[in-house]
């Protein structure tokens, strides 16, 4: 489920980056080399453990496939999290910038 779940991710933050011109202002290439790196690392430990496994890979318990969701859900949310921190660091609209010139000037 977490490689599932981060594929999604990676492939949706991907559409979005290459077919919006703002998501790239937004730096969301940032996004997307976060949750294709999850789905690397998903994938690798899936090759592993089903060559230690063998075909039981293939039947995970309702426990287990329960947990890898709610893992894969948190890896999303954490990555969504650095990106946000990313964009509040480097506001690359100004944004940020212009909230705290126009309270230091006390104009709205």
């Amino acid at each position: 489920m977490t490689l599932l779940i981060t594929i999604i991710a990676a492939v949706i933050s991907t559409v979005i980056w290459y077919t919006s011109s703002k998501a790239r202002e937004l730096k969301v290439g940032i996004l997307l080399y976060m949750f294709w790196g999850a789905s690397l690392m998903w994938l690798v430990d899936a090759v592993v453990e089903y060559l230690e496994v063998g075909a039981e890979y293939f039947e995970p318990a309702a426990k287990d496939m329960l947990n890898d969701a709610f893992l894969g859900i948190s890896v999303v949310a954490l990555a969504f999290t650095v990106w946000m921190v990313y964009l509040l660091i480097k506001d690359p609209q100004n944004t940020v910038k212009k909230l705290l010139t126009e309270k230091r000037t006390g104009n709205k």
